[in-house]
């Protein structure tokens, strides 16, 4: 069997329709990207609420939380990561039967109710409510806004917009550490983010459906309608071979709804048949891909030290105040995402995966010798915080959205929903392990060498990526199904192979 070209040098589906049709894309997308900034503040909720338990000089009269012991600090900071598999869950049902629009309206309700149940929390068991509530949102938020952003953008576009995602992902880092720096005060942070949901319950009523949705609901002229408004109004015989290669795509879920261009209707699978179309080569091997690549991401992108940030900062003893250095690091996350979205289309995110893994690697590798073989000074300390600085802008930079947007590429149609949610949730699983177990972990090997260990093993996941990586930049949804269908799993590393 002859492999799909998925080099970067291919050219045939350059599909560009003119600045009409991204400002469409974009506009089409501002909801979504709201949410992932609300998904960004949910993660890092918990760091500002740890922050406040472990810094006595943030402790004010208005946190009644500094008796919380170690161990349930380690439930806050990780419950948030332990129920977003339950959010994917649900989300597959609401979304294949509801669409995403309706998706979009339940979690603008069950943010607005997580932060309620934040500002009435006096005690751990409240935090552990509202942690695991913040969890299922995120969950359930990633899931469509991954799958929206895969269908709704052209190819050429697909992977710039839908790095946008990560982008304000960090934004929303960004925001709840600054105005926990600013404020001091982790209730009244969090109630200020508040204002976003209520930005996008008013964006919501100008925000389309997926055509690819419309499609397999049987509602065609409406989903020919949407994808000609999402190009941009241009003539229907210039996206007229995105249109019928969307079709083709759409048809895979063998759906009794699906409208096929020859005006056939196919039935509704059985229940057996859809799990043997789960093991098919086009969605497991995906699946094994990502499963790998999500757990040497998640050492590699700083996930175990997130909600402990502010002691580690202490750790590397920074002249300034940890808040403000917790702000610093993710705003280096911000920079780097911008860095993606300038340069993925260009460079491609195998190369962009690649590199930026081998450089977290070596930061990691070198704060972990650095601590452990000089002596602590004030220039060996600022070593150690441009080196964690570097390895969260690079992460950010590929390792990390790289991960998200192949979510919303490498499945085919009929197991996309399924994968996405599976591997979304592999993601948040290995996060809630490393987050509970790190401070275990850091008892155990000591602070230095955790370091040390997570950047050997991203050694190994470098050496992995090289060879089973592929290239999915500016190819159709379609193509990209097409290439996990051979037998062969090695990556099409050399362009023009056939």
């Amino acid at each position: 069997m002859k492999w799909p070209t998925l080099s970067m040098k291919s050219n045939k589906n350059d599909f560009s329709y003119g600045i009409d049709s991204t400002i469409a894309q974009i506009l089409a997308l501002t909801t979504t990207y709201l949410f992932s900034m609300k998904v960004g503040i949910d993660m890092m909720t918990p760091t500002i609420i740890i922050g406040a338990i472990t810094d006595k000089e943030s402790n004010t009269s208005y946190n009644p939380l500094s008796h919380i012991s170690e161990e349930q600090t380690s439930w806050i900071g990780s419950l948030i990561y332990l129920f977003p598999p339950v959010g994917s869950v649900v989300v597959s049902f609401v979304q294949d039967r509801f669409g995403h629009r309706v998706c979009m309206m339940v979690a603008n309700v069950t943010h607005l109710l997580s932060v309620a149940t934040l500002m009435l929390s006096d005690g751990p068991a409240g935090l552990y409510a509202s942690s695991a509530l913040m969890g299922f949102n995120v969950g359930f938020v990633t899931s469509f806004s991954l799958s929206y952003c895969g269908e709704v953008c052209e190819p050429k576009l697909r992977g710039t917009l839908t790095a946008v995602l990560n982008l304000f992902y960090f934004a929303g880092y960004l925001c709840v550490t600054m105005l926990y720096a600013v404020t001091a005060d982790w209730r009244l942070s969090v109630l200020f983010t508040a204002i976003l949901s209520v930005a996008n319950a008013a964006i919501l009523f100008k925000t389309p459906d997926s055509p690819m949705w419309l499609m397999s609901r049987g509602r065609t002229d409406e989903a020919k309608s949407t994808f000609n408004k999402l190009r941009g109004g241009v003539d229907e015989d210039k996206c007229a071979v995105e249109y019928r290669d969307m079709v083709r795509y759409t048809s895979e879920m063998n759906l009794p709804t699906v409208d096929l261009t020859n005006g056939e209707k196919k039935e509704m699978s059985s229940i057996k048949d859809s799990l043997y179309r789960f093991i098919e080569p086009e969605t497991l091997k995906p699946l094994q891909l990502l499963v790998i690549m999500i757990f040497f991401t998640n050492l590699l992108s700083g996930i175990p030290y997130i909600p402990y940030l502010i002691s580690i900062f202490d750790k590397f003893q920074v002249s300034f105040h940890p808040a403000w250095a917790t702000t610093m690091y993710m705003a280096f996350g911000v920079a780097g995402n911008v860095l993606t979205i300038c340069s993925i289309n260009k460079l491609g995110k195998r190369f962009l995966a690649l590199c930026t893994m081998a450089t977290c690697s070596v930061c990691y590798l070198s704060i972990g010798i650095v601590g452990n073989v000089l002596p602590s000074t004030p220039v060996t300390s600022w070593i150690k915080i441009v080196l964690f600085f570097m390895s969260t802008f690079f992460s950010s930079m590929g390792i990390m959205p790289i991960v998200w947007i192949l979510m919303c590429e490498i499945f085919p149609m009929k197991s996309k929903n399924v994968g996405a949610g599976l591997s979304s949730a592999t993601y948040f699983i290995l996060s809630f392990l490393m987050t509970k177990f790190y401070l275990d972990l850091e008892m155990f090997t000591g602070f230095y060498n955790t370091f040390v260990l997570f950047g050997s093993i991203g050694l190994i996941g470098l050496v992995y990526l090289h060879f089973q990586l592929p290239e999915t930049e500016n190819k159709t949804l379609n193509e990209i199904s097409e290439h996990f269908k051979c037998k062969n799993t090695k990556a099409d590393v050399q362009a023009g192979l056939a």
